[in-house]
This record gives C-alpha cells, structure tokens and sequence, in this order.
C-alpha cells in the first residue's frame, strides 16, 4: 500500500502560546501526534492504536498567534504490530516546513498486547522512499 496524505488544519490561538508569545512546543507536539494518529487511524481501527514513541520533533521557526498551520501526516513506515507516521507542519500560504517529526503507533488487542496488523507500506515516491529511509535510521 502507498503512503496516503491527511490534511489537518488548526488556527493557533492565545492559548496555545508559551511566555514568548510562540507557539508552545507541548501543544504542537500535541497536535501533531494527533494528525499522525489520523493517518494511522485511517488504516486500522482507532481503539486499537496506541502512541508509543514520539521521535525528534524539530521546530525550525517560532509559530505565532493568528497563523493557521497545515498539518500533512501520513504512514510512512510498518512493522509487524508498528506503524509510523511522519507530520509535516507548515503556515497557511507559505511552502516551507517548520516543523516535522515521526511518531510510532502500535496496534493493539483488547488487553492493550500488540498484535499483528498485517499492513505493509511501499513508498513510490522519492519523497516517501527518502522518509521511509530516516524511519529506519531512527534511534529504537
């Protein structure tokens, strides 16, 4: 199965913001998880996934209040019972990402055991083929 993009967009408000008057780290990463959680969830059913691990999220430039951001999160690596997501983030109107990261999910049983999902992602795209390459050099 090929990598399938999710859009997600959010206004960052007041609330959002740290002492600096940027966006805080923890609501992004927040909101970020969830997009990679949508892109999972789109695959398997969303009562059997749970977050395992959020891998180097970096925020290349400060967000500010009354910036909508554009979350593009896809699954762009499997296991056995893993399934990664990487989260893009840019500004409405503006090409550059300013923040990424992978996320890793795994697919679980009533008892909350990781069982097999049988799912298998190959990336046709360079981009893809080059994220599903930095999964794979992640730190386990």
């Amino acid at each position: 199965m090929e990598p399938k993009s999710f859009i997600i967009h959010r206004l960052v408000k007041s609330e959002d913001l740290n002492h600096h008057g940027s966006l805080f780290a923890g609501r992004g990463a927040e909101w970020m998880v969830e997009a990679g959680f949508i892109a999972a969830a789109s695959l398997l059913n969303p009562k059997n996934i749970v977050c395992l691990k959020i891998h180097g999220i970096e925020f290349r430039n400060p967000i500010r209040p009354g910036q909508t951001l554009c979350f593009d999160a896809r699954v762009i690596n499997t296991g056995r019972t893993s399934l990664t997501s990487y989260v893009s983030v840019s500004i409405v109107n503006e090409e550059k990402t300013v923040v990424e990261g992978f996320m890793t999910f795994v697919y679980v049983d009533e008892n909350t055991l990781p069982k097999p999902h049988g799912i298998v992602i190959e990336p046709v795209s360079d981009e893809d083929k080059a994220l599903q390459k930095r999964v794979k050099e992640l730190p386990r």
